[in-house]
């Protein structure tokens, strides 16, 4: 039996990547493919130039197949954007038959989904968190089990139909086909956290160049999800504005000088940068670019900590925080981030990557990874979506509603 091959779309505010995986025996991944590209009209995660949105999502796809040798016609597409919300819902039906079967649990997943949700909003996730049969919860798989009552509690994620739609269009402008999409900080989870850390509580904090998006798991399942719209591109214009520098400089004196924690810098230590209207370089202390990067973020760690204590679930969290994303990599993060939310934190990438992983040992590509272990994830169900075939046909109802999208201004 062919081996399969899978594909994950990470389109990010800063960079876009794609991944050609396939799966080998044991579900280990082996790494073909990769399309690294500055990521284009994207910002704080929403597509705001369609056209330079579609090519920079095209120049990447273009790379990925060229480095794979395969041709992609589908593939799985990471979702964030301050549009993103979750909502928890129960839902009840009666079991037939008196044993539970894939049908029970589908029709409570169904009635779950039958919630007030606005006629703007798509639904993106629906994970289910727990069972109850007849009374007793805590059940994780209650397939084959004996009752008359089946409650689901889902955990169920929404985006604007106009912010999915947008993306669907930028990748569907390569004839790629979006096989679903998955939210930022789920796909992390997958790829960066152990199971202890799911069943005892943590959350995943994934802080990105225009989002910090954030997943709650307790007792191994999906409690809480939220995207904030701050990310480390707010560090890099605090430091372009502060130290009065062209954004592309400002971006360079953060990766090179920033640190998270301005007590910790060397107050003598300095660099030369070309400010704008000067015509000789400047000296600026370390100590001072670092009191702008603990600045801003403090007020991230601050909003995650908000969110967590909204959520209500900050008590429940011993395995503490698991920070991912480009912005992770900024010095003394983790002490800052334990520091303002009073809870043990690490920085966690990748782990246990075959094949071409150069790149992609780095906390910026948690996110990519985790689309192909979500994809992983797929195969019980026969999901996989093989890249290298025929392309589908479309069916009538989708020639329709192209037809339409051709005819109507």
């Amino acid at each position: 039996m062919e081996e399969p091959i899978i594909v994950g779309i990470d389109i990010g505010t800063s960079k876009i990547c794609t991944l050609v995986a396939r799966v080998e025996e044991g579900d280990n991944l082996r790494i073909l493919g990769v399309g690294l590209e500055p990521s284009q009209g994207l910002r704080k995660g929403t597509v705001v130039d369609l056209n330079a949105a579609a090519l920079a999502v095209s120049r990447s796809i273009e790379k990925a197949e060229r480095t794979s040798g395969f041709e992609i016609n589908a593939a799985l597409v990471s979702l964030a954007g301050s549009q993103v919300s979750s909502i928890n819902s129960r839902g009840v039906v009666g079991i037939t038959g008196g044993i539970v079967d894939m049908e029970d649990i589908d029709r409570a997943l169904d009635a779950a989904q039958a919630v007030a949700i606005p006629h703007n909003r798509e639904i993106i996730h629906v994970i289910q968190r727990g069972f109850t049969i007849d009374g007793q919860d805590g059940i994780r798989t209650p397939i084959g089990m004996h009752g008359y009552r089946l409650e689901v509690e889902a955990h169920i994620i929404t985006a604007a139909a106009s912010t999915v739609e947008n993306l669907r269009q930028c990748v569907g402008a390569s004839g790629i086909e979006v096989q679903q999409f998955v939210l930022n900080p789920l796909a992390s989870g997958e790829v960066v956290l152990s199971e202890t850390e799911r069943q005892m509580g943590v959350a995943v904090v994934d802080i990105g160049g225009g989002t910090t998006d954030m997943a709650i798991y307790i007792d191994g399942d999906v409690w809480h999800t939220m995207v904030m719209a701050v990310g480390g591109n707010h560090v890099t214009s605090d430091i372009a504005h502060g130290l009065r520098l062209p954004i592309t400089q400002a971006e360079e004196v953060k990766l090179k000088f920033g640190h998270a924690i301005q007590s910790a810098v060397n107050p003598e230590e300095q660099f030369t940068v070309r400010s704008f209207g000067v015509d000789t370089p400047e000296r600026i202390k370390r100590s001072d670019l670092a009191n702008i990067v603990e600045a801003r973020m403090e007020e991230i760690f601050y909003l995650v900590l908000q969110e967590i204590r909204r959520s209500g679930y900050d008590g429940l969290l011993p395995a503490g925080v698991v920070l991912t994303g480009g912005s992770s990599l900024i010095p003394g993060c983790r002490q800052l981030a334990s520091q303002v939310m009073g809870l043990p934190t690490r920085i966690a990438k990748p782990q246990n990557l075959i094949g071409l992983t150069d790149q992609l040992d780095s906390p910026a590509f948690a996110t990519s990874v985790g689309l192909l272990h979500w994809a992983l994830l797929m195969n019980d169900s026969g999901q996989f979506i093989e890249r290298h075939g025929p392309k589908q046909p479309k069916n009538w109802s989708d020639q329709l509603k192209d037809l339409l999208r051709r005819l109507l201004p």
